[in-house]
């Protein structure tokens, strides 16, 4: 493992962006931080890193994948951009939005990565080391969550380890991830943009930008997503969790949100709070690792408080819904 600073100057994350692109060019597999989780990166061309990705991850191939870049040039290489997808990459990139835009064609990412669509997700992460990878490699990397698949996603790189022990070439631990939450998805290949995944950019703040809502996908076929983090059961720990919980029963852990709790709160075995002020953006950045706390601590299930559907409000209930299915 290497420690990065996060304020590390860039000769120093240059040297370590450079030692992750040495390991993905030779076809292995690379832990790496970026703003929302901890990712799993393989060379996006190389079809046989990617094969490999997705058995570390225990993903399944119909799953697709997104590619991140090191720069907008690089994402145009690989993807057609309409005027509603560059007016979004200019408004939000870099940071935590994947645009789905029709795949260019001589596009040299695998068709693993895309799952055989015609389409391709990609991201300019809002990771300075990330996008060093990217340039360094001189082609995008993609990089799934860094988490057995439909388990709990990692926002440290010790989380990360958890899940998938040291079968990478190398992990590059760069503290706590700023927002949290994996990146919105929204799909650009057709007259009306689509909202396939909340995410780490709230829905209103993109509907500003557009000057129009975004639409929904007309259906979810689970066989297949149209982007990641789409299927029905997803970031799950192993208790079971229990939604919108007024009260909380004996044995069972509680995630609370805000500064009011549900009664019963004496009788959890432990409490965690997303954020007792009740700010949506601090409730995402610290879900995933409170998830994993709660988990830890042997209830069998996990109660969780409501949590107001505003803002960064819908991708954590979307997370959250996901989690409890069974």
């Amino acid at each position: 493992m290497i420690r990065l600073d996060p304020a590390a100057g860039a000769d120093l994350r240059g040297t370590v962006a450079a030692t992750a692109a040495r390991h993905l060019a030779a076809g292995e597999l690379v832990v790496l931080p970026t703003e929302t989780v901890y990712g799993l990166a393989a060379d996006a061309t190389d079809s046989a890193a990617v094969a490999r990705l997705y058995a570390a991850k225990g993903r399944p191939t119909f799953n697709p994948l997104i590619s991140h870049v090191a720069d907008r040039a690089m994402a145009e290489a690989h993807g057609l951009f309409d005027a509603t997808a560059a007016r979004l990459a200019d408004a939000f990139w870099p940071g935590p939005l994947t645009l789905v835009v029709p795949r260019r064609p001589g596009s040299a990412i695998s068709e693993l990565v895309t799952a055989g669509l015609d389409t391709v997700g990609l991201r300019l992460p809002d990771s300075a080391v990330a996008r060093d990878v990217a340039r360094l490699l001189d082609r995008p990397f993609a990089a799934p969550s860094a988490n057995r698949s439909g388990r709990i996603s990692p926002t440290t790189a010790d989380a990360a380890i958890e899940e998938l022990g040291m079968a990478v070439a190398l992990v590059i631990d760069a503290g706590p991830c700023r927002v949290g939450l994996e990146s919105t998805i929204v799909a650009c290949v057709g007259p009306d943009p689509v909202l396939l995944r909340p995410g780490g950019i709230a829905r209103a703040s993109i509907e500003a930008v557009l000057g129009r809502p975004l639409a929904l996908p007309d259906f979810a076929d689970p066989e297949r997503p149209q982007a990641p983090g789409m299927l029905a059961a997803h970031y799950a720990p192993n208790a079971r969790v229990r939604l919108d919980a007024c009260t909380v029963e004996p044995g069972e852990a509680l995630l609370a949100f805000g500064p009011r709790l549900p009664a019963g709160t004496e009788r959890a075995v432990m409490i965690l709070n997303l954020s007792a002020a009740g700010d949506p953006t601090e409730a995402a950045a610290n879900l995933f690792t409170w998830l994993r706390r709660l988990d830890a601590s042997g209830a069998s299930t996990i109660a969780v408080a409501p949590i107001p559907d505003d803002g960064l409000g819908e991708a954590i209930n979307d997370r959250l819904r996901r989690a409890a299915v069974r």
